[in-house]
């Protein structure tokens, strides 16, 4: 029996691996970047149709997180001092994966501005283990856009 052409062509090793994926914080590429996550969410509110719940979306919630193995303290203190002075600062974070067995060599790169932090790590350790900082953050949903994606 033959094999599809879709079957050959999205073999296994054409599966992204995350070791290739990068991330830029305000236009500083996060060397140490161990994850990375970002998300939008449908707000939805019930709407009654006879006996059927249904819902409509109200509004948009961007979220995400990313974790470093820490190496150095990457604005944490500038982002406190900010707080500490009653300022909400903001930041832009772009993600990319480009994994080199991407059918056609194809990446896929988002651009997520308006970004804030909902908590600073500022110290943790333990024994034996490498330090790792995870940061928290929300977005507005309209200020987020892919740059870059992969088409079939």
């Amino acid at each position: 029996m033959a094999r599809d052409v879709e079957d050959v062509k999205y073999r296994g090793r054409r599966r992204w691996n995350g070791s290739h994926g990068r991330v830029w914080w305000d236009g500083e590429m996060l060397f140490e970047i161990a994850k990375f996550e970002a998300k939008v969410t449908a707000d939805r509110e019930d709407v009654l149709i006879g006996n059927s719940k249904d819902s409509k979306i109200t509004s948009l919630t961007g979220e995400g997180s990313f974790t470093i193995k820490s190496v150095i303290n990457r604005n944490i203190n500038r982002y406190l001092e900010e707080w500490k002075n009653g300022h909400d600062p903001r930041a832009s974070l772009v993600g990319l994966i480009d994994d080199p067995d991407a059918v056609d060599g194809q990446k896929e790169r988002c651009l997520i501005d308006n970004v804030w932090f909902n908590e600073l790590l500022l110290l943790s350790f333990e024994k034996g283990q490498v330090v790792e900082k995870e940061f928290t953050f929300g977005f507005t949903p309209e200020d987020a856009n892919f740059v870059e994606v992969v088409d079939a």
